[in-house]
């Protein structure tokens, strides 16, 4: 489905990493990091599902698989869907992976 993007918080400090992600074709986006999906409809419809407070409730593997089933029986329905990151946990993971591949590679 070509129709989903991502969307950022607007704080000047995300923008440079709002810049980074524009320029990255995503084809997997690892639950980890969304927080929130919001799904519009055709017939002007918005679902917001907060998936920070859903993964309190169950596990990771159980919101994939209902996701997957939602995205899969409203596809000719969506319009679009915006992925909502937790964009301070991506950049610490990012932070901490880049120091270790420095570390290793000096």
């Amino acid at each position: 489905m070509n129709k989903k993007r991502v969307n950022f918080t607007n704080s000047e400090k995300d923008s440079d990493w709002e810049d980074i992600f524009n320029d990255i074709e995503m084809t997997f986006l690892p639950i980890e990091y969304v927080s929130r999906i919001v799904i519009k409809f055709e017939n002007n419809i918005k679902w917001d599902i907060d998936i920070d407070d859903s993964r309190k409730k169950q596990p990771l593997e159980q919101i994939e698989d209902a996701l997957d089933e939602l995205f899969n029986e409203y596809e000719d329905q969506i319009e679009t869907i915006d992925f909502r990151l937790d964009l301070e946990r991506i950049k610490t993971d990012l932070s901490r992976r880049v120091y270790r591949f420095l570390k290793i590679n000096r």
